[in-house]
């Protein structure tokens, strides 16, 4: 009997370098992990691997990542970039509006790629450690946001548009040097945790006791 198609392969910290072009060849994966193996860049052959569910490139030397991997599309679980040295990302990202988790934490942003909201099937995006001053408008794309977290970050204000984001449960705010807060946020009706610890800089707004009368946990 032939032998089944791998759906997962697991390449965590081998010390690779660079990705063997044997994996590029392995179609039928659902899940690549290629985390913790001092890769500087990756393939545009990524994008022939069209099944992919998860994908993780975490823990490398990562400058850049391809335009093909916009052509996953049937990315939904898991897309992770973290810890790397990522300043921006290709347009084509945008096209991945199944997923579902996307990690950019520990990396080189001064702003989040515009192409992130368009990702519109996000439920959780996690941006911290960055140098990000300002979020764009077009956050409030992000309808089925549930979880945004922004620790160590560099944003003295949030834009308006996050009132948009009706599922939001979770936003961490730690560490920032946050001025004002939009007075949407008040508004978000599954609002559950709202983290300013290490936030120093805010004069905590009186509706604060609002959230916190309807349950919402604040963490000052």
């Amino acid at each position: 009997m032939p032998q089944p198609y791998p759906r997962k392969l697991n390449l965590w910290k081998r010390g690779l370098g660079t990705v063997p072009e044997s994996v590029w060849e392995e179609t039928e994966l659902e899940t690549l992990v290629l985390a913790d193996n001092g890769l500087t860049e990756v393939s545009e052959r990524i994008g022939g691997l069209k099944r992919l569910r998860m994908l993780d490139l975490g823990h490398n030397q990562l400058t850049a990542v391809p335009e093909a991997i916009g052509e996953l599309e049937g990315l939904t679980d898991f897309l992770y970039l973290h810890d790397n040295h990522l300043s921006s990302l290709p347009p084509s990202i945008g096209r991945l509006t199944k997923l579902r988790y996307l990690n950019l934490s520990e990396n080189d942003f001064s702003e989040l790629p515009e192409a992130v909201t368009r990702m519109a099937g996000l439920i959780e995006l996690r941006i911290d450690g960055n140098q990000i001053a300002v979020l764009p408008d077009s956050i409030g794309r992000l309808e089925r946001l549930r979880e945004l977290h922004l620790r160590n970050n560099k944003m003295a204000s949030l834009p308006e548009s996050i009132g948009q984001l009706k599922e939001l449960q979770q936003i961490d705010l730690r560490g920032n040097p946050l001025v004002v807060l939009p007075d949407g946020l008040a508004g978000l009706p599954r609002l559950a945790k709202l983290d300013l610890r290490w936030v120093d800089s805010l004069e905590p707004p009186a509706w604060l006791l609002t959230l916190e009368a309807r349950g919402c946990a604040v963490y000052l």
